[in-house]
């Protein structure tokens, strides 16, 4: 699929927003129609101008007489492209959450064939789902400030969006404002950074980013300015929002810490109306809340400021097996044979400082150039790329006459790479050109952290196995994140995540898929589904999920994701935000039956 350029994306934004317009569909049930029109325009002056409509991204392709227009066509090409998803502010990763799944109320295209017409006609109709009904572009702090003084006046709920790359759906909600902060795209680097009210002696390489700025834009800034940043692996994601206030986790986690261990600075509206800064030296307890507490709780974050590292070399080593034409496994006992390596290494790679990430096909390790030279990091990875090079064998005895390095008609043959990349930037333009999240489709998830003693005998690492096979068989995906910091400890409590991150070596997510058509039972069916499969996982380990990622219906979900920090994560948000106006689902304080709730099953 081509990809867009920025400029091209914001002009495409532009004339979709534009053309929204003549979409207007108010719901009989929203809060804004108590509202006196004088007021919404009264809001609308004080933001000078930018309170817009909010509509689901397919809506301009909702008639018979819309579906081929010029506009229609942008809407199409684009709905499985994350960059393009992520400029528009109808748009989310995953349009589940552009819809109420407890009415069927949505408006989507077809995620296997957007050019499909069928979504549109009768009688399916378009409705706005879940998305807010109208959204401020934030440009200053001063926006949130007028936000966050019109729900209290009106009691229109509240969300906060950049991206919408949220498995959650924490950043819509029916009949809500939302402020949208895509468009603070500053960044700047310094190589002194001293945290405000901090003294000189605290200095360090810093580089500040505005709420709107995404890890593909920020990995390029450190490209040409020769530093590393500790970010996420898609490039769409935000790098100041949900991603770090959630915790952060990349595949240098393991020796460089979480996105949480390496921020220095937040700047900050919180709901009680103050625009304030949170480091180590000033609103200390607001910056450890920020620091894992969760995106989109604690105040809406306009600026976050992380610390920058020396540009070093990445070693890869990368294990493919073979792939049926539909992209499948060919056989589970392959499948089983790889991660039987991955678990039998994983607490001695891990302690030499690989990170990384593995699916039922394929297993990709990384290490920073300055731990191991390329013939180190080679040797280190024997065991993988032995079993790589037995299973080519494997795969040559069975088909004479076919390449082991090519594709032939019966799919792709095992793969064994082993590489190098001179920085963090070369190897994730690389990796994310390959690898990309689910877009544009429904998706459930579910998700556990895997602590170090499930690997600490033969026993358990039999158990873990058994259990990571068992719960992909029932799943659609699996994919295993290595990227703990499990090297990295936090020995001072500074960061407000659950405490089994640094005791783990695996993150691993589990999804359900489903399409435009699905029925309320087919959906619930889908979550119960993911979660059945993470059940494997949970039997054998403690409470522990990454909390961006984890079960929309995780059980235990305060202990899951924050562990012993929950009780004072609350104590903070009622300092800061005494009338809740920031609410969201799982999020520290929420309240189940708020009515920006409506759209979640409940039942599951």
């Amino acid at each position: 699929m081509a990809r867009r350029t920025p400029s091209s994306l914001a002009s495409l934004t532009i004339s979709i927003i534009s053309l929204l317009q003549v979409f207007v569909q108010a719901s009989s049930q929203s809060p804004w129609t108590a509202l006196p029109p004088t007021v919404i325009a009264s809001l609308n002056g004080t933001v000078n101008g930018r309170l817009f409509k909010g509509f689901p991204l397919a809506m301009p392709c909702s008639t018979s007489d819309s579906f081929d227009t010029p506009t229609c066509d942008t809407i199409q090409a684009g709905y499985l492209d994350e960059e393009f998803r992520s400029g528009v502010f109808g748009a989310y990763i995953n349009p589940q959450w552009e819809t109420c799944q407890t009415t069927g109320d949505q408006c989507l295209l077809d995620s296997k064939d957007p050019r499909n017409p069928a979504p549109m006609l009768p009688p399916h109709t378009c409705k706005s789902g879940s998305v807010p009904s109208y959204f401020i572009d934030v440009t200053s702090e001063q926006d949130v400030q007028t936000a966050f003084e019109f729900s209290k006046r009106t009691k229109v709920p509240l969300v906060v969006k950049n991206t919408g790359h949220d498995y959650k759906g924490r950043s819509s909600a029916p009949n809500s404002l939302a402020l949208w902060t895509h468009n603070l795209k500053n960044i700047s680097y310094s190589q002194q950074f001293v945290p405000e009210g901090c003294s000189s002696d605290q200095a360090k390489p810093g580089v500040s980013v505005g709420a709107g700025i995404q890890w593909h834009e920020a990995y390029a800034f450190a490209e040409a300015n020769n530093i590393t940043l500790v970010g996420g692996s898609d490039r769409s994601v935000g790098a100041s929002g949900g991603w770090l206030q959630g915790g952060g986790h990349s595949m240098l986690s393991n020796t460089l810490g979480l996105g949480v261990d390496r921020v220095l600075q937040f700047k900050v509206v919180t709901p009680d109306g103050q625009y304030r800064i949170a480091n180590e030296c000033q609103n200390q307890d607001l910056f450890f809340a920020l620091r894992g507490g969760g995106g989109g709780t604690f105040g809406v974050v306009l600026e976050s400021t992380t610390l920058a590292s020396p540009q070093f070399p990445v070693h890869v080593a990368v294990v493919s097996l073979a792939t049926t034409n539909g992209g499948k496994v060919v056989d589970l006992s392959l499948t089983k044979r790889l991660w039987s390596v991955m678990v039998s290494n994983g607490i001695k790679w891990a302690s030499e400082g690989w990170g990384g990430a593995a699916s039922s096909s394929s297993a990709i390790y990384v290490i920073r150039g300055d731990l191991f030279s390329e013939e180190e990091a080679n040797q280190s990875m024997r065991p993988l790329l032995d079993f790589g090079h037995t299973l080519q064998e494997e795969y040559n005895n069975n088909h004479t006459g076919t390449s082991s390095t090519t594709t032939n008609t019966t799919g792709s043959a095992p793969q064994v790479v082993t590489t190098s990349f001179p920085s963090w930037g070369t190897f994730f333009d690389w990796f994310a050109d390959n690898n990309v999240a689910s877009v544009g489709v429904n998706v459930a998830i579910a998700s556990r952290l895997i602590p170090k003693d499930n690997f600490s005998s033969a026993a358990k690492q039999t158990s873990l196995i058994d259990a990571l096979v068992d719960a992909k068989s029932t799943a659609d995906n699996l994919l295993i994140l290595i990227d703990a910091p499990s090297s990295y400890p936090d020995p001072h409590e500074e960061t407000s995540v659950t405490e089994a991150w640094r005791n783990s070596l695996y993150h691993v997510t589990l999804t359900s898929n489903w399409n435009w058509d699905a029925t309320s039972e087919d959906k619930r069916g889908r979550y119960k589904s993911a979660s059945s499969s993470a059940d494997k996982l949970r039997r054998i380990t403690p409470d522990a999920a990454y909390s961006n990622e984890a079960d929309v219906y995780e059980p235990n979900h305060e202990v899951s994701f924050w562990g012993s920090n929950y009780d004072r994560l609350l104590e903070i948000k009622r300092k800061y935000d005494p009338e809740n106006l920031l609410d969201c689902w799982h999020c520290v304080g929420w309240k189940k039956q708020a009515p920006q709730f409506s759209c979640y099953f409940k039942d599951i």
